[in-house]
């Protein structure tokens, strides 16, 4: 049904407006926690997370009707967050940039931007006021952990790639799998009754993998690295694959929550209309 007095899936938000959660998310939590680390690491990772949020930003390009006017969405910074994100990433680049090319007095400011960048992801989602899915207030803290988490993950990945041996990530993951985890708990109970079943659907899926394949499977791998005792190369690769389980976990709930539980809450009628039928 794509019009009628029930609930129907929005069609103006697809993988394109996913894209932009999902890299941007990842991107910006790579670049917050990028900033504390040593300097040539920290510009390496500092080039990915702008890569990353450059690939989310593309998306949004793409989805917009008319993207050669895209600059418009710099016009409204007063009530769109969209707008928001926007003017936080045009700091967040030359900033990282500079972080990246030595600039190390800059980290700080590279760590708050980052972490407004993701924040005003979350805005933008729980701003569509017709979908119950995601006007719920959780929304953005939820969207906030998840990019923090999948930053950790992909961090993981990336530190045994260049060299890095950073001894506190595994437990900082397990910290924000365990916050994600119960923020989506706390969602999904507010959530409950309020979407329309095809979403409670998808909301339950997504739960499922979010409690096992982005939480117990990668607590699993990364328990044999607390007691320290195997060889680097295979602590490497544990880690390295508990970060890609929490990133995917992660990205596959943000790509899920646009494009398949947007269900609006339909019309609310109390009295339907019925042909021969006196009011």
């Amino acid at each position: 049904m794509s019009f009628g007095p029930n609930p129907w899936q929005q069609a103006h938000w697809d993988w394109r407006a996913a894209g932009n959660f999902m890299f941007g998310g990842v991107g910006g939590g790579l670049l917050l926690l990028a900033m504390a680390m040593p300097p040539r690491l920290r510009s390496v990772l500092a080039l990915v997370g702008l890569a990353l949020v450059g690939a989310g930003l593309f998306c949004v390009w793409l989805e917009i009707g008319r993207p050669w006017r895209a600059l418009h969405v710099m016009f409204h910074p007063q009530r769109s967050w969209m707008t928001r994100e926007a003017f936080v990433a045009a700091l967040l680049f030359p900033s990282a940039l500079a972080v990246a090319a030595g600039v190390g007095s800059l980290a700080a400011v590279v760590a708050v931007l980052a972490l407004a960048f993701v924040f005003c992801q979350g805005r933008i989602i729980t701003g569509a006021k017709g979908i119950p899915a995601w006007r719920e207030p959780m929304v953005w803290p939820l969207v906030m952990a998840t990019g923090l988490t999948e930053g950790a993950g992909l961090m993981l990945i990336l530190a045994p790639l260049l060299g890095a041996r950073v001894p506190w990530l595994p437990l900082l993951l397990v910290l924000l799998m365990f916050l994600r985890l119960a923020l989506w708990t706390i969602y999904r109970r507010r959530v409950a009754g309020r979407t329309a079943p095809p979403a409670t659907r998808v909301l339950d899926q997504v739960g499922g993998v979010l409690q096992f394949g982005g939480s117990l499977l990668p607590l699993v791998l990364l328990a044999p690295l607390a007691v320290d005792l195997l060889p680097a190369p295979t602590s490497s690769m544990l880690g390295a694959l508990a970060g890609a389980s929490a990133l995917a976990a992660g990205a596959w709930m943000k790509y899920c929550l646009i494009t398949r539980a947007g269900y609006n809450q339909g019309f609310a009628l109390a009295r339907l209309p019925v042909r021969g039928v006196p009011r």
